[in-house]
């Protein structure tokens, strides 16, 4: 007798007749007659267990757990029992039968009061799981409706393991019960266009309508080791406020990455100059090296061990066994500030930038032999997250010193000129009538609404060190010809010498980028040995005059070094943000004519602007929010004409210099004030220093949950915090696809929190492109940006 069982879905039948029907098919189709052997053989005992293939209840499963395993056995084959993560269930139910011993070790380790749900904390995903089977087997859809599936269990330490979940429903059969229709295609099509819709699911797929028969395969795969890698890099490449040491959130994961609980993290700074380590002073990160002291010489810390280690190879050092180390090389200060953190076992993990040491990775634990050579391949794999995030770091910190030091005045826009007037005005009268000194007050603006957008450039910090790197690589080529025919004329024993080193550093620039400290080195090589030795050249031979001659006009009179491809560069950087300026100051100009306007922009490796508008500025016009609404549709269509310009200015060049664009929408107003002493606006207050935060990190903002960007090439990104917001910039967008000026395409994203700025969402469009409507073979229709830089005709993405 078939038992079914009943859940708040769908009747469930719990069956091992599909498990059985694919045996009797290999059988028809197996040759081997050992396989044909075995197979008969499970059939005999499928029919010696009939119930199990009728249809049983899941109150039985432990009775029939033995005949169960039998069957089950090609599934779960008993050689891989403890390592696979595995186990059979009732469909679409929490109830699990014929776990894996690994599965069963994991849960008996979780303790007791540990319950494993799934399905039931995910109803309406399990339920949707449950329609896309049907959907798929009944109606020849082939829909996906399952999402990742994460679960954590704590381990017999107490510590949570990440595992992945995924379902199997290959043994689970669909029936439509009797007395009810098949769903049309229009009722399909419905339920395709509003996925998200619940009542139109559970009212389509009503309950005794289908019922499922069979069961299902659920595995686990342990990915703590990833899910930690994951946060590390979200909390690394995500912290863009200059606090490098989270402590407490890098040290719990990298105690999910080790697996070792008394774990700790962290980092003590090189400085390369003067060969110090030192604490980051602008952190809060402990160093375990240094202890309590701020700054100590490497010798005075490191044995000669230690130090051709960590400071000349630049290799981690692992230190198994502290007390052993120390008694073996006799680094008393070393081991002395390990043994005061309670130390037994520790690695110290070099840093390295570009070959240039920059700082330690300290993870120290109390277990001897705890931390060993093989889980330093764990650091290997985030290591390039580290440095990344203690560079920019650093870059912070020296913006941050910059800034305070900065007394370059700005211009005073015309929009706001009447106040600086009034205030002219104002001492200038107490000045005549009392004879005293009267300062300049500082200019304040409230209750403006702030537009913000840029078109900033991709990878430019990347483009140019390759451009210096090609016009080194270039330059050394040319002195090697030279010196090769100089000592085929007159061997002399210094041309090898210097030829040597320049095989040296060709080989160097080869392996991959140039940092500063090489290219230092390699220019100083140039002018002051190279170039001086080259003018003797051109007199051995006429041969070597031409060559001389032809190097000599290749490189630059006063520095001796070819600048050739760092100009090239260079100048269509400084050609485009020339043009983009100009073009957004002209069009301004033309937004000033909606609402009068406070706006300024700034030319960095891109174009970024601000646009300040409320009645304090414009006090003479009767303010309505519908201005607002026009300048943000003003803005957007501005920023994909600049991208359009932005492409079209490198048409025929020899390399393609790419783009991203973002606008930030700025809810509530804010209150900006001319800072005297400062010479520049600045938002005013505590509270509106928020968006200047926002702006400066949301560019380098990821979708939640990935390492992706916000801003992507041939894109532009809404970047806001309300559905109110959102509706608006769906009305632009619509209007805008209208007139073919971005594609159909429109991207709904959630952000990560960028420095305790939470709920941040962003649209994302793709710009259509009208730069090459002069090309003779466009037709001028509105293209996407693969066709855009395909037809931009570069030669080296045409080869």
């Amino acid at each position: 007798m078939v038992q079914t069982i009943s859940n708040a879905m769908m009747d469930m039948t719990l069956s091992l007749k599909l498990v059985v029907e694919n045996y009797r098919h290999r059988l028809e189709e197996e040759s081997s007659n050992f396989k044909k052997l075995y197979l008969s053989s499970l059939l005999r005992f499928a029919d010696q267990n009939e119930e199990l293939v009728n249809g049983f209840h899941p109150d039985e499963l432990e009775y029939h757990k033995e005949a169960i395993s039998v069957l089950l056995s090609e599934l779960f084959p008993r050689a891989l029992t403890l390592n696979e993560i595995k186990a059979a269930t009732v469909p679409f139910t929490d109830i699990l039968f014929n776990k894996t011993e690994r599965f069963n070790n994991i849960l008996q380790d979780a303790g007791e009061d540990f319950r494993l749900e799934l399905m039931d904390q995910r109803f309406f995903d399990t339920f949707r799981m449950a329609c896309g089977v049907i959907l798929n087997r009944l109606y020849d859809r082939q829909i996906d409706f399952s999402s990742p599936i994460f679960c954590n269990i704590p381990d017999k330490n107490g510590m949570n393991r990440t595992y992945r979940v995924t379902y199997n429903a290959d043994f689970v059969r669909v029936n439509l019960n009797e007395g009810y229709k098949k769903l049309s295609v229009k009722k399909i099509n419905e339920l395709l266009r509003n996925p998200d819709d619940e009542d139109l699911w559970k009212n389509t797929f009503a309950k005794g309508a289908y019922s499922f028969e069979g069961f299902g395969i659920l595995s686990l795969t342990d990915v703590t080791m990833d899910r930690a890698i994951s946060d590390l890099k979200t909390i690394l490449l995500g912290n863009t406020d200059g606090e490098f040491s989270k402590t407490l959130d890098i040290q719990r994961i990298f105690r999910n990455m080790f697996n070792l609980d008394f774990l700790r993290v962290g980092f003590t700074a090189f400085d390369s100059y003067d060969g110090n380590f030192e604490s980051m002073f602008h952190e809060s990160a402990d160093s375990f090296i240094l202890g309590e002291s701020v700054e100590k010489r490497c010798d005075d810390v490191l044995c000669h061990h230690s130090y051709s280690t960590l400071i000349e190879e630049k290799k981690p050092l692992v230190i198994t066994d502290v007390e052993n180390y120390a008694k073996q090389l006799n680094n008393k200060h070393l081991t002395n500030q390990l043994a005061n953190q309670k130390a037994k076992s520790a690695i110290l993990y070099p840093i390295v930038d570009h070959n240039t040491l920059i700082g330690v990775l300290e993870v120290i634990s109390r277990q001897k032999f705890a931390l060993n050579s093989f889980n330093v391949r764990k650091i290997d794999s985030v290591a390039q997250y580290i440095t990344a995030a203690l560079i920019r770091t650093e870059q912070e910190y020296q913006n941050r010193v910059k800034a305070l030091i900065q007394t370059e005045c700005t211009s005073i826009h015309s929009s706001v000129q009447w106040k600086f007037a009034r205030e002219a005005r104002r001492i200038l009268k107490i000045r005549t009538r009392t004879g005293r000194f009267e300062p300049f007050k500082d200019i304040r603006f409230p209750d403006v609404h702030p537009l913000y957008g840029q078109i900033d450039i991709v990878g430019s910090s990347d483009a140019r060190n390759e451009s210096i790197k090609q016009d080194l690589v270039d330059q050394l080529s040319y002195v090697c010809e030279i010196f090769a025919s100089a000592k085929a004329i007159e061997p002399l024993p210094i041309y090898d010498q210097i030829s040597y080193r320049v095989f040296e550093y060709q080989k160097e620039l080869a392996d991959g980028q140039i940092n500063a400290d090489s290219e230092r080195e390699i220019i100083k090589l140039l002018t002051e040995e190279i170039n001086p030795v080259v003018k003797h050249l051109e007199n051995l031979s006429s041969e070597l005059k031409e060559m001389v001659q032809h190097y000599k006009q290749k490189i630059d009179p006063t520095s001796g070094v070819i600048y050739s491809s760092r100009t090239i560069y260079d100048d269509t950087v400084q050609e485009i943000n020339e043009s983009l300026s100009n073009f957004i100051d002209r069009k301004q100009l033309e937004a000033q004519e909606i609402c009068p306007h406070y706006f300024e922009r700034f030319k960095t490796d891109g174009v970024e602007h601000n646009i300040y508008v409320g009645a304090s500025i414009a006090p003479k016009v009767d303010f309505n929010v519908v201005y607002l609404y026009n300048l943000r549709l003003w803005q957007l269509k501005t920023m994909i004409e600049m991208e359009n310009k932005f492409y079209s200015l490198q048409k025929d060049r020899k390399n393609l210099i790419q783009a991203a664009s973002m606008i930030l929408v700025f809810d509530n107003t804010l209150s900006i004030r001319y800072r005297i002493d400062e010479k520049r606006f600045d938002v005013d207050g505590t509270y509106n220093a928020r968006y200047e935060v926002i702006k400066k990190r949301i560019d380098k903002a990821h979708i939640k949950g990935t390492d992706e960007r916000v801003t992507q090439k041939g894109k532009i990104a809404i970047v806001y915090t309300n559905k109110e917001t959102e509706r608006e910039y769906q009305r632009y967008i619509s209007f805008l696809q209208h007139n073919k000026m971005i594609s159909n395409e429109v991207e709904s994203l959630e952000l990560e929190d960028v420095q305790g700025v939470i709920g941040l969402k962003a649209l994302r469009v793709k710009v259509l492109y009208h730069i090459t409507d002069h090309h003779e073979d466009y037709d001028g229709d509105a293209i996407t940006y693969d066709t855009m830089i395909d037809q931009l005709n570069i030669p080296e993405l045409n080869q």
